[in-house]
């Protein structure tokens, strides 16, 4: 089969998506050794593959169902997961208690989930290979280069309360769903 046939579940955009997934599981590798940095580059690179596994599936007319729930999968992993537990794993130095740990822990599950339903809901409204003028609700990628922004924050010291770093989360978690009018670049 070619990588350029449609029904090859191994085309050329799938692979670029495959590669986004990779990419984002060997950035939570990092984030649990400790190496924040390799995992953000990493993750840019997860964002670079996102951005072009989409223009390959139109260029090539590779578009499909497959492509569709694939390319959501690698979205939840590498721009919903993967930086809710860089931020998490930050927090950890700044967390002093074990209630503390729950409640924070708490914000960042209802973050995955709420990013996990923003993309099924997603799913659901769009067709493959269609793309819309606006995204309803930010979209999980931003979503992501907020939570990068929040690290940056905190560990350079701007807001060292992870308090106001977790409402922060919670406020991005809520604007995942929302009915905000995001353009499509």
């Amino acid at each position: 089969m070619s990588l350029f046939d449609k029904n090859n579940r191994f085309n050329i955009a799938n692979l670029v998506t495959f590669t986004n997934i990779s990419l984002g599981i060997i950035a939570i590798y990092f984030i649990v050794k400790g190496d924040y940095f390799t995992a953000i580059i990493l993750a840019w690179f997860a964002g670079a593959c996102d951005i072009i596994d989409g223009k390959l599936a139109r260029k090539y007319q590779l578009s499909t169902e497959f492509g569709v729930q694939l390319d959501s999968f690698a979205d939840f992993l590498s721009f919903v997961v993967m930086p809710s537990f860089l931020l998490f794993y930050a927090l950890g130095t700044g967390i002093t208690s074990g209630l503390q740990e729950i409640i924070i822990g708490i914000v960042f599950i209802i973050y995955i989930i709420m990013g996990l339903r923003r993309l099924v809901e997603f799913n659901l409204k769009t067709d493959a290979g269609e793309v819309a003028k606006y995204f309803e609700g930010v979209p999980t990628p931003l979503g992501a280069i907020l939570l990068w922004i929040l690290y940056l924050i905190y560990s350079n010291g701007l807001i060292e309360n992870v308090y106001i770093i977790t409402l922060l989360v919670a406020v991005i978690a809520w604007s995942l769903n929302s009915k905000l009018k995001i353009p499509h670049p």
